[in-house]
């Protein structure tokens, strides 16, 4: 008898294990691109019904905290593993930054210290922005023989920037306890605080907190770890900007004691300029003259009617060398920040308002630029040279143009024929040079915030644009690309000031909105800025002259800090570079330096370190001043909001400065206020998103609202902490024919403004 045949397995195929998280960790660890669910099931094989269960992984492990704000628990709990979630917790005495992991057993001693190198992990996906107190990190760990620092790290990936921190205003809860409202204009709720998590703070206070894990259900919890003063005092305003963008306001000690020790720097070696009479023009209000200018016809018959420009800046370089305290905080801050009531400077006070400021009388070191042109503005030559000068005179922008428009005060007088005269003259041939360059000329009026005595604002303006305005960029300008040409003929490294071309993509857009209002823009046409330029002289006194100058300015690529030349497309130059602000931007202390290395000029130019990092320091001052515009930017926000707080109810012309499907952005006549009109609120039709016209448009009626166009708004809420201001429509939109029926494309035919209610 046969024996029967075994019978089947019902068992199916074995499936591939899912990975472990430390696996997962350390497939993120090593990837350089973008990493998603797709991405680890394809290296671990992951198919099937298997797909679902690590989609179930990775949602838990970010739950966790484990892939993004939250770490996962050790599997050596005595030892760090080789890649971990770190947290910056501060910097040393040294000014390095330290860290600590996320999550570590106290059973297994005190919680190491971690040191962050200044290099990244090889395979790191690149990141500007620099790393910073709070912010959370992905890092690969290396062992240290450093009792204090038992282990270095260089960073993977940010995984958080300081996403555990809320700026808001504490108040009490109307049902229980405490709140606090966030500053953050995209919270979308309040977050609740627990007994003894208030730090002490009484209802109306700016606090600063950081989020807590909380397995109860509702709000968020967050503890209190900073009080910062009164939300409604306007002076503490700029304070959140502070914060909420982590901006170095407080100089460490080491830093403030190099600065006491400071001494003048000596004359030896410097040419004696004290003769000249250079002077500063600045803004009425500056606290810190970093450059002066000076300007005689050349005497050489060689060049009939041609000129000599001498532009002086502030020796920086002379007091804060390399290595030093001063140094690596410089280089942290990356720039000083002007909020309306307060200036967080890159130095101390007694280097940007002292030793370094060219005090009107007072002898200061400087780096001058001395320049030869012809008298078309072209120019011929140029050297540089250490100097010690003495200001002639403090002036500002408007008493420096009273003075050549006939109303000189008593001081400007006896310096019109002699300075301010010759200073207009080479301007004119200057700015000659500068229409045949032919850089973009756009015109996007900046708003001007001016403060009683009490720090309130008072009034806002739109500052007057001033000849005097004009040549003094023009002159730095000429300076600038002295350094940058000096450098590249010398082989030295520097910081170029670069801007890109527009992408193709944003001059497509730009075309596709042209042809909306009758310009064609030809299709494969490399752009240059005098491309630009013919576009908004054609819209030059129309109604679209303001749509079209936003939209050009939007189409523009950011200009950048790089050791690699790119060239400025902005001013149409080759080659460029900041040489002119020492006192208040890092990379024209390093274009200093490698002017003092390149030209012999003493033995304080570029170290070493200065070279090496010469990438990365671009990349920190780059990201620097994007987080100082930010902050800047947000405060102005606030401080008008506060300002038209009391307002509520009222109507103000206005422009739409946005075009979004979720509403309108506008931006006050009055004021330059930016508000928002939600889409919802437009009652009189359903409004949907035409991207390629800039506009809503009404799906029933045609009804057009674009960018660019005239309206009345009423505010409906102000926020000051947040900045917010929200409106509700009160003129109609511009006329047009509804989609799908026959007559005029919607929006292009101006119709009557009326009254909504």
């Amino acid at each position: 008898m046969k024996p029967k045949p075994a019978a089947k397995s019902k068992q199916k195929p074995a499936r591939p294990a899912l990975p472990s998280e430390a696996e997962i960790l350390e497939f993120v660890a090593a990837a350089t691109g973008k990493v998603g669910k797709r991405e680890i099931a394809r290296a671990f094989n992951i198919r099937g019904g298997q797909r679902s269960a690590l989609k179930d992984l990775l949602k838990q492990m970010a739950a966790d905290g484990k892939l993004e704000r939250r770490s996962r628990r050790l599997e050596r709990p005595e030892m760090l593993p080789p890649v971990a979630v770190i947290e910056v917790t501060g910097a040393d005495r040294d000014g390095e930054l330290v860290a600590e992991p996320v999550e570590w057993d106290s059973a297994n001693g005190r919680t190491p210290r971690i040191l962050l190198t200044s290099r990244r992990a090889q395979g790191a996906r690149s990141e500007l922005q620099p790393p910073a107190k709070g912010d959370r990190l992905l890092a690969k760990i290396t062992p240290a023989r450093d009792k204090d620092y038992p282990y270095s790290a260089t960073v993977i990936r940010r995984l958080s920037s300081r996403a555990n921190r809320v700026i808001g205003v504490f108040r009490a809860s109307k049902t229980d306890g405490f709140r606090i409202v966030p500053a953050d204009k995209k919270a979308r709720a309040e977050l609740r605080v627990r007994p003894g998590d208030d730090h002490g703070a009484r209802p109306g206070e700016l606090v600063e907190a950081e989020l807590v894990e909380d397995r109860g259900r509702g709000l968020l919890a967050a503890r209190v770890r900073k009080r910062l003063g009164a939300a409604d005092d306007q002076r503490n305003i700029s304070l959140i900007a502070i914060h909420q963008h982590a901006i170095p306001d407080q100089f460490p000690s080491a830093v403030l004691a190099e600065a006491t020790r400071l001494a003048p720097a000596s004359r030896s070696g410097r040419r004696d300029l004290t003769k000249v009479p250079l002077v500063t023009i600045d803004p009425p209000d500056a606290r810190d003259h970093d450059d002066a200018v000076y300007a005689e016809q050349d005497p050489d018959p060689k060049n009939p009617g041609g000129f000599r420009i001498t532009v002086a800046i502030a020796d920086v370089a002379a007091y804060v060398r390399p290595g030093t305290a001063l140094d690596r905080e410089a280089r942290i801050r990356g720039n000083s920040v002007y909020f309306p009531d307060r200036v967080v400077p890159m130095l101390p006070e007694r280097i940007s308002n002292d030793l370094c400021s060219l005090r009107e009388g007072e002898e200061r070191p400087a780096i001058a630029c001395f320049m030869l042109f012809d008298r078309n503005g072209n120019k011929l030559g140029h050297r540089f040279e250490r100097a010690t000068m003495r200001s002639a005179a403090k002036l500002s922008y408007e008493e420096a143009q009273a003075a050549i428009d006939g109303r000189a005060s008593n001081r400007a007088q006896a310096l019109l024929e002699p300075v301010l005269r010759p200073l207009w003259a080479v301007y004119g041939a200057l700015e000659a040079a500068r229409h045949r360059r032919s850089p973009l000329e756009l015109d996007v009026p900046e708003r001007r915030l001016i403060l009683d005595a009490h720090g309130l604002i008072e009034r806002v303006v739109t500052p007057e644009r001033l000849t005097a305005h004009r040549l003094i960029e023009e002159f730095m300008i000429a300076a600038n690309v002295a350094a940058a040409e000096t450098l590249t003929q010398h082989k030295m490294p520097l910081l170029f000031r670069i801007h890109e071309s527009p992408s193709q993509e944003k001059v497509r857009a730009l075309a596709d909105f042209l042809a909306t209002i009758g310009i064609a823009l030809p299709k494969g046409q490399v752009m240059k800025p005098q491309h630009f330029n013919q576009i908004l002289s054609r819209v030059t006194g129309t109604e679209e002259q303001h749509i079209v100058n936003e939209v050009v300015l939007r189409t523009q690529a950011q200009a950048i800090y790089s050791p690699d030349n790119l060239g400025h497309f902005g001013l149409n130059l080759r080659r460029y570079a900041h040489f002119t602000s020492p006192i208040r931007r890092y990379a024209d202390l390093i274009v200093h330096r490698a002017l003092i290395s390149g030209l012999g000029l003493g033995n304080d130019g570029l170290s070493p370190q200065d070279i090496e990092r010469i990438g990365e320091t671009a990349d920190i001052i780059s990201a620097a001043e994007r987080r100082a515009m930010a902050a800047e930017r947000d405060t102005v926000d606030r401080m008008i909001a506060k300002h038209l707080a009391s307002r509520v109810g009222a109507v103000f012309a206005a422009k739409i400065s946005g075009v979004t499907r979720a509403g309108l952005f506008v931006a006050l006549n009055e004021s330059g206020a930016d508000g928002f009109v939600p889409v919802a609120s437009l009652e009189t039709d359903y409004f949907h998103h035409e991207e390629a016209l800039r506009a809503l448009v009404g799906t029933r009626t045609g009804e057009t609202f674009r960018l660019g166009d005239g309206v009345e708004v009423r505010l409906v809420e102000a926020a000051p902490v947040s900045g917010g201001l929200r409106f509700e429509m009160v003129s109609a939109g511009r006329k047009g024919t509804a989609p799908g029926r026959k007559g005029t494309a919607p929006g292009w035919k101006a119709g009557r403004k009326g009254s909504r209610r």
